[in-house]
């Protein structure tokens, strides 16, 4: 019973997004497609642990929802051209489990359905995260800052619009591939940075939604191999991902990349990294991810030279910002110019920065207890640190800062 139930755990980590995307691609109601993966799941913790695993675990769900489907569409009384759509999918899906269990995979549409303009651009990243990632809600409302119930009612009332507005599952056209492919980009390094941040463990999800960031960045990249900032994205993703083994001791400490062994960074990520962002050079337009994925690749040359640029990381920090002026940004600009120019010269961009935007932003208040200690500011450095402290929610980060606080 309890191998049944981890089977169950680990197809639905593994395959959510896909299913979910497959099943809601015919109807365009992401809301039914969730019930009915959800009253298929739930099937199947009844069923697998009685009946035996079946030999195609993920087509035993996409039939059983399949089958949900067509129950609430007759729940709802649908016209009966549509109720015959979903017997004759539910009839494709039972084939596709006796063939072999392959279905087509059309995360990718979904992505760009949940970046659609009749959807709030604010909400665009959160569905994303849910739709095709499977993150649930209350982490997503973490993430942004907001009560878990309001971004659930949002994340509700945007499903509905994908069906109310009739919005299609594909690729869209040319004329509005910029304003749509943006926001499927910065919902793919969301979902990679919630991965890599939860380094600790605290999430059992955490690393494979950073693996699925990466993947979904190489399914966009295959559809749309012309966009250089898909390729942008995809090797800043592996050039942070090269540094995975590296970002924890043995016993779980926080290691910081000034003090991580360039020795333990994986080569053949680094090097897929570099060819990407060539690729994504010879596109001929610039863009955020690739400056992002050029200041990574200054820094993986540390593994051949055994330095830092820090003047080159400057320069692409300059541009990065003129570009995308994120609070992330300005605060690694100003890390990276104490660096090349001294702490002073640190702290003086950061005082540049509105104190409000970043009351709760962690990395700011780290960043400035490092500077201030360096110019000995103790007692400004103690409370910078006692703010980093308590806004840090990774207990090696924080048993990192302490240590440094000392």
């Amino acid at each position: 019973m309890e191998d049944a139930r981890r089977t169950v755990e680990a197809v639905a980590r593994a395959s959510y997004g896909r299913l979910l995307a497959y099943l809601s691609s015919e109807t365009r109601d992401v809301v039914g497609a969730e019930d009915a993966l959800g009253d298929a799941l739930l099937a199947a913790l009844t069923s697998w642990p009685k009946d035996g695993v079946p030999r195609q675990p993920e087509s035993w769900l996409l039939t059983a929802a399949r089958h949900r489907l067509i129950d609430q569409a007759r729940r709802r009384r649908v016209r009966d051209e549509h109720e015959g759509t979903l017997r004759r999918l539910a009839a494709e899906s039972t084939a596709t489990a006796v063939a072999g269990g392959t279905f087509p995979d059309r995360r990718a549409e979904l992505l760009f359905v949940c970046a659609h303009p009749a959807i709030e651009p604010a909400l665009h990243t959160p569905l994303m995260l849910q739709t095709v990632l499977g993150v649930d809600a209350a982490r997503i409302a973490q993430a942004f800052l907001v009560p878990p119930a309001t971004m659930g009612q949002r994340l509700v009332r945007a499903k509905q619009k994908i069906r109310q507005a009739g919005i299609p599952f594909e690729v869209p056209q040319d004329h509005e591939l910029p304003e749509r492919l943006d926001a499927v980009l910065e919902a793919i390094y969301a979902a990679y940075d919630l991965g890599r941040d939860d380094a600790a463990g605290i999430d059992p999800r955490a690393q494979d939604l950073a693996d699925e960031a990466v993947w979904l960045a190489r399914v966009v990249r295959e559809r749309l191999p012309e966009e250089p900032e898909i390729r942008g994205l995809l090797a800043l993703m592996l050039f942070c991902d090269a540094r995975r083994a590296a970002r924890r001791t043995p016993d779980g400490r926080y290691v910081p990349l000034s003090e991580q062994d360039p020795g333990s960074w994986s080569t053949s990520a680094i090097r897929e990294a570099e060819t990407e962002l060539g690729a994504a050079a010879r596109g001929g337009r610039i863009g955020r991810f690739q400056l992002e994925a050029a200041i990574q690749s200054v820094h993986a040359e540390r593994a051949q030279t055994g330095r830092t640029d820090w003047a080159a990381i400057v320069v692409f920090y300059e541009h990065l910002v003129q570009l995308a002026p994120t609070l992330g940004a300005r605060v690694a600009q100003a890390a990276a110019v104490a660096e090349a120019h001294g702490a002073a010269a640190g702290l003086a961009l950061l005082d540049t920065i509105d104190r409000a935007a970043v009351a709760t932003y962690q990395p700011f208040w780290a960043v400035r207890a490092h500077l201030l200690r360096q110019v000995g500011e103790g007692v400004d450095a103690v409370e910078a640190y006692d703010r980093a402290i308590g806004l840090t929610e990774d207990p090696a980060i924080r048993r990192f800062l302490l240590e440094r606080r000392g």
